[in-house]
Protein backbone atom coordinates (compact mmCIF):
# COMPACT_ATOMS: atom_id res chain seq x y z
CA UNK A 1 0.00 0.00 0.00
CA UNK A 2 1.31 3.35 -1.11
CA UNK A 3 0.36 6.93 0.92
CA UNK A 4 -1.23 7.69 -2.25
CA UNK A 5 -4.16 4.95 -1.48
CA UNK A 6 -4.92 6.50 1.82
CA UNK A 7 -8.08 8.33 1.09
CA UNK A 8 -7.32 11.11 3.25
CA UNK A 9 -4.86 12.42 1.12
CA UNK A 10 -7.89 13.40 -1.19
CA UNK A 11 -11.17 13.99 0.36
CA UNK A 12 -9.97 16.55 2.84
CA UNK A 13 -9.82 20.10 1.92
CA UNK A 14 -5.89 20.86 3.36
CA UNK A 15 -5.47 23.40 6.03
CA UNK A 16 -2.27 25.43 5.68
CA UNK A 17 -1.31 28.60 7.73
CA UNK A 18 1.24 31.49 6.95
CA UNK A 19 4.56 32.15 8.65
CA UNK A 20 3.61 35.76 9.57
CA UNK A 21 0.23 34.37 11.43
CA UNK A 22 0.08 34.31 15.48
CA UNK A 23 0.21 31.47 17.67
CA UNK A 24 -3.19 32.25 18.57
CA UNK A 25 -4.88 32.31 14.93
CA UNK A 26 -2.73 28.73 14.35
CA UNK A 27 -4.06 27.21 17.49
CA UNK A 28 -7.79 28.67 16.72
CA UNK A 29 -7.94 26.97 13.47
CA UNK A 30 -6.48 23.37 14.79
CA UNK A 31 -9.39 23.81 17.47
CA UNK A 32 -12.03 24.72 14.47
CA UNK A 33 -10.53 21.91 12.40
CA UNK A 34 -10.25 18.93 15.17
CA UNK A 35 -6.37 18.76 13.69
CA UNK A 36 -3.12 18.03 15.04
CA UNK A 37 -0.41 20.47 12.68
CA UNK A 38 -1.23 23.14 10.54
CA UNK A 39 1.87 22.84 7.66
CA UNK A 40 3.26 26.59 7.03
CA UNK A 41 3.45 27.03 3.63
CA UNK A 42 5.24 30.63 2.60
CA UNK A 43 3.99 32.97 -0.43
CA UNK A 44 4.45 31.05 -2.96
CA UNK A 45 2.73 28.54 -1.67
CA UNK A 46 6.09 26.29 -0.69
CA UNK A 47 6.49 24.09 2.76
CA UNK A 48 8.29 25.93 5.08
CA UNK A 49 7.56 24.35 8.19
CA UNK A 50 5.09 22.58 10.65
CA UNK A 51 2.98 23.92 13.49
CA UNK A 52 1.79 21.52 16.05
CA UNK A 53 0.47 21.15 19.53
CA UNK A 54 3.98 20.06 20.81
CA UNK A 55 5.29 23.43 19.37
CA UNK A 56 2.78 25.16 21.10
CA UNK A 57 2.93 23.07 24.49
CA UNK A 58 6.60 23.69 24.60
CA UNK A 59 6.22 27.39 23.71
CA UNK A 60 3.36 28.41 26.50
CA UNK A 61 5.85 26.11 29.19
CA UNK A 62 8.23 28.38 28.72
CA UNK A 63 6.71 31.93 28.75
CA UNK A 64 3.84 33.38 29.56
CA UNK A 65 0.14 32.50 28.00
CA UNK A 66 -0.39 35.94 26.50
CA UNK A 67 3.16 36.65 25.44
CA UNK A 68 3.02 32.85 23.66
CA UNK A 69 0.24 33.85 21.77
CA UNK A 70 1.69 36.76 20.23
CA UNK A 71 4.37 35.29 18.47
CA UNK A 72 4.20 34.61 15.18
CA UNK A 73 4.20 31.01 13.60
CA UNK A 74 7.49 31.23 11.52
CA UNK A 75 9.00 32.07 15.31
CA UNK A 76 8.06 28.66 16.67
CA UNK A 77 7.22 26.21 13.89
CA UNK A 78 9.14 23.27 13.54
CA UNK A 79 11.66 23.83 10.17
CA UNK A 80 13.25 20.65 10.48
CA UNK A 81 10.39 18.60 8.31
CA UNK A 82 10.26 14.82 7.28
CA UNK A 83 8.75 14.97 4.32
CA UNK A 84 6.84 11.90 1.81
CA UNK A 85 5.82 11.72 -1.22
CA UNK A 86 2.86 9.81 -2.65
CA UNK A 87 4.29 6.74 -3.94
CA UNK A 88 6.11 5.84 -0.41
CA UNK A 89 5.11 2.53 1.32
CA UNK A 90 2.80 2.77 4.34
CA UNK A 91 5.82 0.25 5.47
CA UNK A 92 8.16 2.72 5.23
CA UNK A 93 6.11 6.10 6.78
CA UNK A 94 5.42 3.96 9.65
CA UNK A 95 9.17 3.30 10.18
CA UNK A 96 10.61 6.90 9.79
CA UNK A 97 7.68 8.37 11.94
CA UNK A 98 8.15 6.19 14.69
CA UNK A 99 11.88 6.80 14.31
CA UNK A 100 11.91 10.51 14.12
CA UNK A 101 8.55 10.10 16.62
CA UNK A 102 6.11 12.44 14.66
CA UNK A 103 2.86 12.07 14.59
CA UNK A 104 2.30 14.65 10.94
CA UNK A 105 3.54 13.50 8.04
CA UNK A 106 3.43 16.20 5.29
CA UNK A 107 3.41 14.42 1.79
CA UNK A 108 5.22 16.58 -1.37
CA UNK A 109 4.13 15.70 -4.85
CA UNK A 110 7.26 17.57 -6.65
CA UNK A 111 7.30 21.26 -5.27
CA UNK A 112 3.20 21.11 -4.27
CA UNK A 113 1.74 19.94 -0.65
CA UNK A 114 -0.15 17.13 -1.77
CA UNK A 115 -1.47 16.51 2.17
CA UNK A 116 -0.73 15.86 5.60
CA UNK A 117 -0.95 12.19 6.95
CA UNK A 118 -1.32 11.33 10.65
CA UNK A 119 -0.19 7.83 12.24
CA UNK A 120 -3.58 7.32 13.00
CA UNK A 121 -4.20 7.92 9.07
CA UNK A 122 -1.21 5.27 8.42
CA UNK A 123 -2.53 3.00 11.45
CA UNK A 124 -5.73 2.96 10.10
CA UNK A 125 -4.59 2.15 6.37
CA UNK A 126 -2.61 -0.90 7.21
CA UNK A 127 -5.39 -1.85 9.40
CA UNK A 128 -7.71 -2.14 6.61
CA UNK A 129 -4.99 -3.22 4.62
CA UNK A 130 -4.95 -6.40 7.26
CA UNK A 131 -8.05 -6.97 7.18
CA UNK A 132 -8.52 -7.41 3.55
CA UNK A 133 -5.21 -9.85 3.03
CA UNK A 134 -6.82 -11.82 6.08
CA UNK A 135 -10.29 -12.14 3.93
CA UNK A 136 -8.70 -13.17 0.41
CA UNK A 137 -7.03 -15.52 2.98
CA UNK A 138 -9.76 -17.09 4.54
CA UNK A 139 -11.91 -17.28 1.01
CA UNK A 140 -8.94 -18.88 -0.59
CA UNK A 141 -8.71 -21.54 2.36
CA UNK A 142 -12.41 -22.53 2.31
CA UNK A 143 -12.55 -23.10 -1.35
Amino acid sequence: MKVRDIAKLNEIELQTISPERSVQEAVARLVEHNIGALPVCDDEGRLAGIITERDVLRLVAGESVAEAMGKTVGEVMTRELVIGVPDDDIEYVMRVMTEHRIRHFPVLDGERLAGIISIGDVVKAKMEESTTELRFLRDYVTQ
